[in-house]
């Protein structure tokens, strides 16, 4: 990975996102800032509706009308995004950035056959050699049979390789992949995240998981990013942050999620809902959710502050730090 103390690839500050829905607007995001370097994979895990897809596909201004920015900025690889016309957008998305959504049989287009989408993902007018052996890097087995098939007739975990073969058809600085596995077998999720971690290693493009897969992460990504509330609210490297987490919704998450638990151990849900935010939170916004909740955290927004090798945005992290953590198998 490489060190810190070059430019970041994506350096995203302060960043408000709000939707309007007709009768109101709610806040994704609630101040988020982030940096991602050059040559590394970094996850950005949390609950549905912590605000990880919004920030992923604002880094290629991707979100849908009814989004708007309210605040901050957010610059991917020396471009401004937030303020880039669309011309410069269009170079942005072609030439450095790919990605990878959840659902890959929706990602392609269901009329035309695999061969021509992977050409027109490489550009130009590659021959079947080219594309073949775009599909072959992907680890897709008999390329020429999968180049005449229609997405219908290949599985999932074969056309969500399809669109990872796309994605870094161009060769992008940065990928970012939504819940790449969430609609496929527990038994190739592995398999696909090894190809998808392959290849940008190749490559050597960053890449940005989004996911609730804490498992799946923690052999996959060299940082963890955790959102709540619009908010990165810890981030660090991937051991460090599993096996000693200094935020209570981090504990948390490791607490609820399978996998992690000791022989007999029980998983603990984490109880409440998240937030619904319709201006800026002036508190912690997992207070109502935090048995390590104390009054100044139900009155005073926390900012990011270092602590133990990590970012932490918490009144309480030293008392999460010390206090006995839930056992869990090794992260890596």
């Amino acid at each position: 990975m490489t060190a810190r103390a070059q430019e970041p690839l994506v350096d995203i500050a302060d960043l408000v996102i709000g939707y309007d829905t007709g009768t109101r607007q709610v806040r994704a995001l609630d101040g988020a800032s982030l940096q991602v370097f050059d040559d590394e994979t970094l996850a950005i895990v949390g609950e549905s509706g912590s605000g990880k897809t919004t920030l992923g596909m604002a880094a290629g201004r991707l979100l849908p009308p009814e989004a708007q920015l309210l605040g901050g900025r957010i610059n991917v690889s020396g471009v401004d995004v937030t303020s880039a016309d669309d011309a410069a957008l269009r170079r942005l998305r072609h030439d450095r950035l790919g990605f990878v959504f959840q659902n890959p049989t929706a990602a392609l287009d269901p009329t035309m056959r695999i061969g021509r989408q992977v050409a027109l993902a490489m550009g130009g007018r590659p021959g079947p050699e080219a594309i073949a052996e775009l599909l072959s890097r992907a680890e897709l087995n008999e390329p020429q049979r999968i180049m005449r098939a229609f997405p219908h007739e290949l599985s999932g975990g074969m056309a969500q390789r399809v669109v990872i073969a796309m994605a870094i058809a161009r060769q992008p600085h940065l990928l970012i992949a939504d819940e790449p596995t969430a609609s496929l077998d527990a038994s190739i999720r592995e398999k696909v995240m090894a190809t998808l971690g392959r290849l940008r290693a190749e490559s050597g493009a960053s890449l940005v998981i989004l996911s609730h897969d804490l498992r799946l992460i923690a052999r996959h990504a060299d940082r963890v990013a955790v959102m709540y509330g619009g908010r990165i609210v810890e981030l660090g490297p991937v051991v460090q942050v599993m096996q000693a987490p200094a935020h209570p919704y981090t504990n948390a998450l490791l607490a609820a999620a399978a996998g992690n638990e000791a022989p007999g151990e029980r998983l603990r849900p984490i109880p409440g809902t998240p937030p619904v935010l319709e201006a800026r939170c002036e508190a912690c916004a997992y207070a109502p959710r935090c048995a390590l909740r104390q009054p100044r955290c139900e009155a005073e927004r926390p900012e990011a502050r270092r602590l133990a090798g990590r970012e932490v945005v918490c009144h309480r992290a030293e008392a999460v730090i010390g206090a006995e953590q839930p056992t869990r198998q090794e992260a890596r």
